[in-house]
């Protein structure tokens, strides 16, 4: 019995990584394309010279959950106390989910202005759920006159 609970705690460790390491790639593929884009927290205008024609309001959001390896470490965390270092990456992978999601939902603008991201925990109160993470990240997007 107890090796049961062995290997299904090793087969969630390997797939949780594999998906982990998967959502990286796509995450730092993505940033790669949408460089050309720069966003800023600032609410001013990062080239103020230029003629704005148009602006709107964009976000993107995103849910993004644990795996069931990490929920059971950091349970065991929670035991003992500290911090919780099997959530960094959850809300790491959910912020820059967030921003490229804002940034795709707006391909032709010069530039994002007044950037903020609004964070939420759905944790499992319930026995067997799992806790999750949702990530709203809204900003301006600037087009400029050509």
């Amino acid at each position: 019995m107890m090796g049961i609970w062995l290997g299904l705690i090793v087969l969630g460790y390997f797939c949780g990584r594999a998906a982990e390491a998967k959502h990286y790639r796509s995450i730092h593929a993505r940033e790669k394309t949408w460089l050309h884009l720069p966003s800023t927290s600032l609410k001013t205008l990062l080239d103020p010279a230029r003629p704005v024609e148009r602006s709107e309001l964009v976000y993107g959001n995103v849910v993004v959950s644990i795996d069931y390896f990490k929920q059971a470490v950091a349970g065991l965390r929670s035991f003992i106390g500290g911090a919780v270092k099997s959530h960094e990456t959850l809300i790491d992978r959910a912020r820059r989910e967030a921003v490229l999601r804002l940034k795709e939902s707006c391909p032709g603008a010069h530039e994002i202005v007044n950037l903020r991201l609004e964070a939420m925990s759905i944790s499992g109160k319930m026995p067997g759920s799992v806790t999750s993470v949702e990530v709203l990240a809204y900003g301006t997007a600037i087009y400029f006159a050509k």
